[in-house]
């Protein structure tokens, strides 16, 4: 059982094959998985990078910015979901544009703050340290799930979001990408408790920095470049990563996260010691192994989504191995073709949404994977993102060499509300992500500049409109593919990359390519490389950084 799994498993980091972008790039409390549970694989990290660097079991009492960081937002609770089914459900009904609800109307769950005396702490960076360390531990779930409604109107200022001027940028990592050519980056992703990020890049590593505890004080003169504490080398090019929706750093066996990658199993990695907890083997009719090409936990996280042509498979994530329930997107001819490229879970209703490269998006019941729509097809690509609204009444997607991300209301499936413009012009996946509140929607481009579209600018009514950003700012001097909102304080990270194709002609030695004395001339693309994590500070600025850090994004004209 175990074999085929290791398999998938090859040792080094450095060196890997590199994928060109169309290579398939498709793009919450479970019982606690351990060490060992169906497979036995040794994960080879990066020389230099002892295993003592490789994140310890959090140490909390010798760190205090970074625990009061944790135990700020580590009292999460997923809220149970209500059913879209009734006890008689009316599936043809729905499909032909009846209104998908939520029972009682409750929106924005699925990620809850925690409420009474946080407020000050997410927006000064510094606010309420000390009452968190004097204690020196959690208060229970209960006091602070309580203190907030879910449709509170300060859930949005809780964030301290701020676009009337340019984020500011903090510190970021480049020299990781510089070892291996044309190692660029293929997104980023926040931990759900906001303690870390995780990379994915073309060298086939998921690596995970620590937000730094200078942020939290205003310290920004302090800041170095961020140095990855955890490195996990997949066999081959990565499809799809994420977290366990879950995942608190104050409880170690939380932390974990799966990934995809070509001709592999889908592994569940420790985000303490970046060793491989379990693994998750997918069969075709052949009884093959097969790869899945996107991944997404289930809420509550107990079942994993993975995406395949005209398929979805859902494992148990208490149930390593090579069961799991099939559900054919087709039936009877008739339904969503494609590869599965991308999925989205609703926060109020037991609805998760999938996108195929067939260029359309279809909604699905949680219980059964019964069909209850299909959107048109209006996308110029394949779709590769996709992301509900707080509220659940919105979907948004966006496609491959597509240069919009069409917003989608829900309770008139089918229609299109408005659209963001953006330059894609390749097939890489590049993400957008929405704040807390839903009102902000931020997404990259080819071009490495950043649109920020305030969505409560659009007409109620709706009708297909371009809105306009309110912001665009360069972050980046090549495509930025990644970006990601942290879950409560104003912090931006972006990430940035693709694979360059130098030009007819370039070669070593060219004399075209040599100026005077012989030195080397840099070709155009050449100089826009830019293969980079970043880290931006959103919100307003604090006393000690105020009149003394200096902007440096630069405003793009729209």
């Amino acid at each position: 059982m175990s074999d085929s799994a290791g398999s998938g498993e090859s040792g080094g980091v450095a060196g890997a094959t590199q994928e060109a972008e169309a290579d398939n790039e498709p793009p919450h409390q479970a019982p606690a998985l351990h060490k060992g549970d169906d497979l036995e694989v040794e994960v080879t990290s990066e020389e230099g990078v002892p295993s003592s660097a490789k994140r310890p079991r959090m140490s909390e009492e010798e760190q205090g910015l970074e625990q009061v960081a944790k135990s700020v937002i580590l009292h999460e609770e997923t809220p149970s979901y209500t059913s879209l089914l009734q006890e008689d459900p009316a599936p043809p009904a729905q499909i032909t544009g009846e209104p998908l609800q939520c029972e009682d109307g409750r929106v924005g769950e699925e990620e809850p703050v925690s409420g009474g005396g946080e407020e000050e702490c997410h927006q000064n960076g510094d606010g309420g340290h000390d009452a968190h360390l004097d204690d020196g531990e959690a208060k229970p779930e209960e006091e602070h799930n309580g203190n907030l409604s879910a449709d509170s109107p300060s859930e949005g200022q809780r964030l301290g979001l701020d676009f009337t001027q340019n984020p500011q940028m903090l510190t970021g990592s480049w020299t990781e990408y510089s070892n291996v050519p044309e190692n660029y980056l293929k997104g980023c992703k926040w931990a759900p408790d906001g303690s870390c990020i995780l990379t994915n890049s073309a060298d086939n590593v998921l690596r995970v920095y620590n937000l730094p505890p200078e942020i939290y004080s205003y310290n920004w003169d302090l800041l170095s470049e961020m140095s990855p504490v955890l490195r996990m080398a997949e066999g081959d090019t990565i499809y799809d990563y994420c977290w366990y929706p879950k995942m608190t750093s104050l409880d170690a066996d939380t932390c974990f996260l799966a990934s995809s990658s070509r001709d592999n199993p889908v592994h569940l990695w420790d985000a303490f010691y970046g060793e491989v907890r379990a693994s998750f083997r997918p069969y075709n009719h052949l009884d093959e192994l097969t790869a899945a090409h996107s991944l997404c936990f289930s809420p509550d996280g107990t079942q994993l989504y993975c995406g395949f042509d005209k398929m979805v498979r859902v494992f148990y994530t208490d149930r390593p191995g090579r069961d799991c329930e099939e559900r054919p997107t087709i039936v009877k001819k008739q339904g969503q073709s494609g590869i599965i490229s991308c999925f989205g879970f609703s926060p109020c209703q037991s609805v998760y949404a999938c996108g195929s490269y067939s260029r359309c998006a279809g909604l699905y019941c949680c219980q059964d994977g019964t069909q209850l729509a299909l959107l048109p097809t209006r996308h110029h690509g394949g779709l590769t993102h996709l992301l509900f609204s707080p509220d659940g009444n919105y979907l948004y997607t966006g496609g491959r060499k597509d240069p919009e991300i069409l917003c989608w209301d829900l309770r008139d499936p089918g229609k299109v509300l408005f659209s963001l413009k953006r330059n894609v012009a390749t097939n890489q996946r590049i993400y957008f992500d929405l704040d807390l509140s839903g009102r902000y929607l931020l997404s990259g481009d080819t071009e490495g500049v950043v649109s920020v579209l305030d969505t409560k600018t659009a007409p109620p009514e709706g009708n297909e409109e371009l809105l306009q950003p309110q912001l665009r700012f360069k972050a980046h001097w090549d495509c930025t593919n990644g970006i990601s909102i942290h879950p409560f304080m104003p912090l931006l990270a972006t990430s940035s990359g693709q694979r360059q194709f130098p030009s007819p002609g370039e070669s070593e030695g060219d004399s075209a390519s040599e100026g005077e004395g012989g030195e080397a001339v840099m070709s155009p693309q050449e100089t826009r490389q830019d293969n980079a994590l970043s880290l931006w500070w959103a919100g307003p600025l604090g006393p000690a950084a105020e009149g003394s850090q200096e902007q440096t994004t630069e405003v793009v004209e729209a």
